[in-house]
């Protein structure tokens, strides 16, 4: 549809001019959560967690068809919201490349300028992390944070490269 109207098109990208995707990528427990929070308040952006949404509604954090509609909705309104040139951060976890690939294109076609945070760490420290926090019900087992980072698909040096650098400095990722 988009392609249909270059004028449209031209419209869209005038008034995203300034907005900004932020997709903090990573498995649980590695700190998207504090890091996009803190990008929230320094930016002043707009911030998407599916699983504050699922517990604000007493959905289980693991109705994995229930948080894709979550997700599907925080799209929606993320590229409403970029259209009005405003910085919207997606705290999905993000652990394929081509659910990143579809996001950062997807913010691209309406002018937004994407960048990708990265948060790793040891299974060791993601599971002490996880277990300190008490978050999910039931817990989390360290079978399956085994199987997880078996599935997680880290971003490449590649990957990165297709990426805007990131507003604030020294925020980039965090490898260790």
């Amino acid at each position: 549809m988009a392609a249909e109207n270059p004028a449209h098109n031209r419209h869209m990208v005038e008034r995203a001019v300034g907005s900004r995707l932020i997709i903090v990528c990573g498995l649980p427990g590695s700190g998207k959560t504090t890091l996009a929070r803190a990008l929230e308040t320094q930016l002043d952006a707009i911030r998407f967690c599916p699983d504050e949404w699922m517990q604000a509604l007493s959905l289980d954090l693991y109705d994995e068809e229930r948080r894709a509609r979550i997700e599907a909705l925080q799209w929606e309104l993320t590229r409403k919201l970029l259209t009005h040139g405003l910085i919207v951060i997606i705290e999905w976890g993000t652990w394929g490349r081509s659910e990143r690939d579809a996001l950062r294109m997807g913010a691209r076609e309406i002018g937004a300028a994407v960048e990708l945070h990265y948060l790793d760490a040891s299974e060791e420290v993601l599971f002490e992390r996880i277990e300190c926090r008490e978050m999910e019900h039931p817990p989390i087992t360290r079978e399956n944070l085994s199987q997880w980072l078996g599935i997680f698909q880290a971003p490449t040096p590649e990957e990165f490269a297709l990426f805007d650098p990131p507003l604030v400095a020294g925020q980039v990722s965090s490898n260790g």
